[in-house]
């Protein structure tokens, strides 16, 4: 479990804050997990990044922590399951216990020292960024799931049984020979969910599970935690939505600047006036401020920002194998997009739905030229985009990725927002761009901390504003709300309410229905391969 480090103590030894134990004959049993926290502060801190929380998880418990960005869950979730070693990366006060072990730090040289890997086998732990959780060496969804059973020695035949089960449950049979890099973001959060249960451990903790996933991978999840309760599993889940899942928590916890400022059965806590902060989501609602009220429509004449004329593309099929040394033989290209016609004008903003693998970032991916598609054409403020190359096109249409990672590179906030803008637009509007599309997204504070050190929610907004800094004339957005409380969506939606005045065309793609009708001109869903009003 880990390197025989510490000695039991007391079962109430090191306790602090509130305990949260869920169910109903659960909570008499021991806890497979707990946790006592006086205080855990990263090495760079200036104050604790958590303090006085106390938790304990019995088997086949399911507990919900719930808060806004910045309120510690996802700093807690590393903690219980070993990816935030105490000495490594912080000092802790307290105490963690797995299966009976107790394990006591005083932030002292004789602390005990996890074994984050051994830690890993009775602790599944799913990250709000799951592609952290693969191991980028395996080719096929098949190879990804067995790997960690591989590394363990499993029998084969154990093995495939483990693996036929675990995509049954995801909803991922269809994939098990696709390369992970080409799934869906949900497709993508399936496989890390499923890396994280295929070995059965006695618990799991998952941060933001259902971020990016469609209606049907929310029902697949649901049934998932059921099974695993079921099977005595204790399932903690980290959120600032409050969403149908957790409403069959056992217990809730509230986070609110790393502390516990409240826990109960949901029912009560619903019930409690101010127990729930207001920056905590709700799943069909919009709390944002004035710049959710309907908007008038204004769309500038002329030429339109964007327009797709009959675009169809398939992703070629993985190589087969070799013949003699030739060319390798391909199946041919499976058809994700089929004759996609759209034409956004100035100052509209459309949004796109559609179920997981539809193909709707692989149709943002076109307005830039990131992807090419095999028959139609692109054209951006009326000129075809084909042939021009996508450093030139981008200038125009800014793209905001799904995975903040996948844009974010410098050392601070105020260099990102500020990378390449000089050239563009001169020194001194420079500055002045980037110093403004902080303030919108809310970083202005932070101009000088570095990109990684920021919350997810605050990592997506910086991204955004990486975007909002160029003025392009086209916005597409991948998934913008995920990982935003209230207070990131509200400044997400005065952004782009904002951008759209200004005459950008904006094109969002979303699993959040409430916010796509609260902000979109119009709705758009994209199923197979086509493009239709939703």
């Amino acid at each position: 479990m880990a390197e025989r480090m510490a000695t039991e103590g007391p079962r109430n030894a090191g306790k602090a804050g509130n305990d949260s134990s869920a169910g109903n004959d659960s909570a008499a049993a021991a806890p497979v997990l707990a946790a006592g926290i006086r205080h855990f502060t990263f090495h760079d801190g200036q104050a604790p990044a958590l303090r006085e929380v106390g938790v304990s998880f019995p088997p086949g418990s399911f507990t919900a922590v719930l808060g806004a960005s910045g309120s510690g869950k996802s700093t807690m979730g590393r903690l219980l399951a070993g990816w935030l070693p105490p000495g490594g990366h912080g000092t802790l006060s307290g105490f963690l216990e797995l299966s009976g072990t107790r394990l006591e730090f005083d932030g002292g040289p004789g602390d005990p020292r996890i074994n984050p890997a051994e830690w890993g086998r009775q602790v599944g732990f799913v990250p709000q960024d799951p592609a952290t959780v693969l191991s980028t060496v395996r080719a096929t969804v098949a190879e990804e799931l067995a790997f960690g059973l591989e590394n363990a020695g499993i029998e084969r035949g154990a093995m495939v049984a483990a693996v036929e089960r675990t995509v049954g449950l995801l909803g991922l049979r269809s994939k098990l020979d696709e390369d992970p890099a080409r799934l869906s973001g949900g497709q993508l959060r399936r496989l890390a969910i499923g890396c994280a249960i295929i070995a059965g451990p006695p618990v799991l903790v998952m941060d933001e599970p259902l971020a990016s996933l469609d209606a049907a991978g929310t029902a697949e999840l649901a049934a998932l935690v059921r099974d695993l309760l079921n099977r005595g599993t204790a399932v903690v889940i980290l959120s600032q939505t409050i969403d149908p899942l957790l409403q069959g928590a056992g217990s809730w916890l509230v986070l609110s600047d790393g502390t516990v400022t409240a826990s109960g059965p949901p029912a009560a806590m619903e019930s409690s006036p101010g127990s729930l902060p207001a920056s905590i989501r709700r799943p069909g609602t919009v709390q944002a401020p004035a710049s959710s009220l309907p908007r008038t429509l204004t769309v500038k004449r002329g030429a339109p920002s964007l327009q797709l004329q009959g675009v169809s593309f398939g992703y070629p099929a993985p190589p087969r194998g070799r013949r003699q040394r030739k060319v390798l033989r391909r199946k041919p290209s499976t058809p994700v997009l089929q004759d996609i016609n759209l034409v956004v004008h100035p100052g509209e903003i459309v949004a796109v739905t559609g179920p997981n693998g539809a193909g709707k970032s692989t149709l943002l991916r076109h307005f830039n030229g990131l992807l090419r598609p095999t028959s139609g054409s692109v054209a951006v403020g009326g000129a075809d985009i084909a042939g021009t190359p996508v450093g030139r096109t981008a200038a125009a249409v800014g793209l905001l990725f799904q995975q903040p990672r996948d844009q974010l590179f410098e050392r601070t906030v105020h260099r990102e927002v500020s990378f390449g803008l000089d050239r563009l637009v001169g020194p001194a509007a420079a500055k002045d761009r980037a110093a403004s599309a902080l303030q919108a997204v809310g970083l202005a504070a932070a101009a000088e901390d570095h990109p990684a050190e920021l919350p997810a929610s605050a990592q997506r907004l910086l991204a955004l504003a990486t975007v909002l800094a160029r003025k392009p004339a086209v916005l597409a957005l991948d998934e913008p709300t995920v990982a935003l409380d209230a207070d990131g969506l509200a400044l997400l939606d005065a952004a782009v309410r904002s951008a759209a005045a200004g005459g950008a065309a904006v094109v969002l793609v979303t699993h959040d229905l409430a916010y796509a009708r609260s902000a979109a001109d119009r709705i758009l869903a994209l199923d197979g391969g086509r493009l239709v009003p939703a």
